[in-house]
């Protein structure tokens, strides 16, 4: 029997979009210095809004307000008083979900059913998370600090945050940054402001004292800008490798504390003794969830060879059923590409996939006649050598490689430059256990993927960057301690 979905689209009219929007500093709104930029929905590729971008002099203005907002306001302020306004915060947050929700979906591509039940609550959960921390930095475990009087805040946090989760990556870095007195100067990604921008308008709402979070969008220029000025005490970046290695470059001997959370490029192994049917579905979530705009994406699926061709079948059916196509209804499971540039990129690693003999599966379900769009793929016979089992795709590209032996497993696992995270399927807890110890990843999920929660860290090594984000661990990026 054959199931119909009728339409269930979400109103656009909920998010609020207003035909223009403009860089925070200092409390206020302000003109940019910088040329305007037209955000843009990816699903249609039509403009949503004018967004004026800052300039190397509002890079200044933004971190000079931060500055005397953390010396005279936010660093002096006792912890409960800085908790209080994290709690008013997180809770508009949670009052204007759905329109936080719609507006992403508008703004990144992504299904709104995702946008609505994982960015913008988790956002909201670090707020209230690191809210509760602010009073208690002292019972945090992590030294008595200069003077035996606890850990202090650092001073001016500079973060640059990427496109695939623009209000939970802002509420990652604010929300620890602020409880533990720091303030912010936060760059939000080029293509995906605006969720960001209303942030910055909540936390105004909530009576933030000026200075204490400053938002510019802008290119790359104004990022660079931002992670090299000599007035900031930390930087905290989350984006690709290769920006992440010049950041520490250009960071390297200042003095200032840095913090990065990179490219991933993780394995999901399934053992022959796994419950196929669940592996099936932590396979998919771990590749196809926001269209594989994931940094800790399960991009590499590892699965025992005696149970390979059965399992294979298993998701190939499953993947069929996964609806591709608008973002706004609430039946879609695989949205829009972020960028013209992301689409790009993606069909030309697919391509080299194809050229260097990796047999392709693509997805039977039809793609929109407009907006930016990539099928569900599924590449089999993989080499580690090849492009798609090393190279980090940032799109809902499989690959598949098959292994015999748990040793085996490991090593394949292992044979990457990055080192975030991990997925592990096996009805053993001793081999999962076994497992676990020997992959070189930051993150391992057994039984389970992609589950995120403000009360554990999240990090990863080696290409994957340093630091830790979230739990009582992640507030040390943000202490003298």
């Amino acid at each position: 029997m054959a199931w119909e979905y009728a339409p269930a689209r979400e109103s656009a009219a909920l998010a609020n979009v207003a035909p223009s929007y403009r860089p925070f500093v200092d409390g206020t709104f302000v003109d940019g210095g910088g040329e305007p930029l037209k955000t843009v929905n990816p699903a249609t590729e039509e403009v949503l809004a004018e967004v004026g971008t800052a300039s190397a002099a509002d890079v200044d203005r933004a971190v000079a307000a931060a500055r005397k907002a953390y010396e005279t306001t936010w660093g002096p302020m006792p912890g409960a008083e800085r908790a209080k306004y994290l709690f008013r915060i997180a809770r508009i947050v949670a009052e204007r979900s759905r329109e936080l929700a719609v507006l992403e979906t508008l703004d990144n591509g992504k299904p709104i059913r995702e946008s609505r039940d994982v960015d913008v609550p988790t956002a909201a959960a670090h707020l209230f998370h690191h809210a509760g921390w602010a009073d208690k930095l002292e019972h945090a475990g992590l030294g008595a600090g200069a003077g035996g009087q606890g850990p202090k805040p650092l001073g001016v946090v500079g973060a640059v945050i990427p496109w695939n989760f623009p209000l939970l990556m802002a509420a990652w870095k604010i929300a620890p940054a602020l409880a533990t007195g720091n303030t912010v100067v936060l760059k939000p990604a080029e293509t995906t402001p605006l969720t960001a921008l209303v942030l910055a308008e909540i936390a105004a709402e909530a009576g933030l004292p000026p200075g204490v979070l400053n938002v510019l969008p802008g290119a790359g220029d104004i990022g660079s800008a931002l992670v090299g000025h000599e007035g900031l005490d930390k930087v905290a970046f989350t984006g690709s490798t290769d920006v992440g290695k010049e950041i520490q470059r250009r960071l390297a001997g200042t003095g200032r504390r840095l913090t990065l959370e990179l490219g991933g490029k993780a394995a999901n192994i399934v053992y022959d003794d796994a419950a196929l049917d669940q592996a099936v579905e932590g396979v998919v979530d771990g590749i196809f969830f926001n269209q594989g705009h994931v940094c800790c994406a399960g991009s590499r699926l590892l699965v025992q060879e005696s149970i390979a061709a059965e399992f294979e079948e298993l998701l190939h059916a499953r993947i069929a059923t996964l609806r591709v196509g608008d973002p706004l209804d609430k039946n879609t499971d695989v949205g829009a590409i972020n960028s013209r540039a992301q689409l790009d990129r993606i069909v030309d690693l697919a391509a080299a996939g194809d050229a260097e003999g990796a047999q392709r599966w693509t997805s039977p379900w039809p793609l929109p006649e407009k907006g930016l769009f990539f099928p569900p793929t599924v590449f089999s016979g993989v080499e580690q050598t090849m492009r798609v089992a090393r190279e980090e795709i940032f799109g809902p590209v499989l690959s598949v490689l098959t292994f015999r032996t748990p040793e085996e497993a490991v090593a394949k696992a292992n044979n990457t430059p990055y080192g975030l995270s991990a997925g592990i399927w096996t009805d053993k807890g001793s081999k999962a256990m076994w497992t676990a110890q020997r992959v070189r990843a930051g993150v391992v999920w057994t039984n389970t993927f992609n589950k995120f929660d403000p009360t554990s860290p999240f990090g990863g090594y080696a290409e994957s960057g340093f630091g830790r984000e979230g739990g009582r661990i992640g507030l040390e990026a943000y202490l003298d301690a």
